[in-house]
């Protein structure tokens, strides 16, 4: 177990020092993830193609069965799945046959079949970022899902350690800060989700840096202070080299 002594953070402003601990996010930060899945609710309203709703009352509705859902669930393609058979029952006012479970799994099988696609820039910025500083990796999902896609991402050994939890909160932040003796002023966040990398980050006390991703889940939007002096948002992966 290693001891980071506290130190300085970073100037937003540029100036880099050596040392820190950065954490970063996967999904939408290092490949892009939810892309893929929208790509599938595309197909997804296509198909069910409501009489009387129009998509974005369809979306609507799915988007508050996936929310029920990852509270009691959590998240993945298996939770997605399961969202799509009860907004399809809820819509249809029935069961689903085994006919359209299929079809529903079909529509899906992009989410188990489709390679990892890493944000440009982001292998060799993870090479630099790597020379200077201690990288960890924190996700969320489910955990063989998660680890197949960091193996078939070829990134895992830039990480010291790589952490899989159900779900990204303040707690996990203050417990994994807490285990590996952090000085949360010295360690950055760095993901896409205000909800889950930036805000209970920053509640634990750590800094933060927020880079945006046009695909990002719905359910990970979030508002941030803009006045927020230690939350850096940057416009590509590839921005962080001139910061750290």
């Amino acid at each position: 177990m290693r001891c980071v002594r506290p130190g300085r953070a970073p100037s937003l402003r540029g100036v880099r020092l050596n040392g820190q601990v950065l954490i970063l996010d996967a999904d939408d930060t290092l490949w892009e993830n939810n892309v893929v899945f929208e790509r599938v609710i595309d197909d997804y309203l296509d198909w069910i193609a409501h009489p009387t709703l129009d998509r974005a009352a369809v979306r609507g509705i799915l988007d508050d069965i996936e929310r029920a859902n990852a509270v009691t669930h959590g998240y993945g393609t298996k939770v997605f799945l399961q969202s799509l058979a009860e907004c399809f029952e809820k819509l249809r006012e029935r069961p689903a046959t085994a006919a359209e479970r299929d079809r529903i799994e079909e529509l899906a099988s992009a989410l188990i079949h489709h390679e990892v696609e890493l944000i440009p820039g982001v292998a060799e910025t993870l090479d630099e970022l790597g020379s200077r500083h201690e990288l960890m990796l924190l996700t969320k999902g489910d955990r063989e899902e998660q680890q197949r896609k960091i193996d078939a991402s070829g990134v895992a050994h830039h990480f010291r350690e790589v952490h899989i939890v159900p779900e990204k909160h303040v707690e996990v932040y203050r417990g994994l800060a807490a285990a590996r003796m952090l000085a949360p002023e010295s360690t950055w966040m760095i993901g896409n989700s205000p909800k889950s990398d930036i805000r209970p980050a920053r509640a634990a006390g750590m800094n933060a840096v927020f880079i945006p991703n046009a695909h990002t889940w719905v359910l990970e939007h979030d508002e941030l202070d803009e006045a927020d002096e230690r939350v850096l948002k940057l416009g590509s992966f590839r921005e962080l080299v001139q910061h750290f």
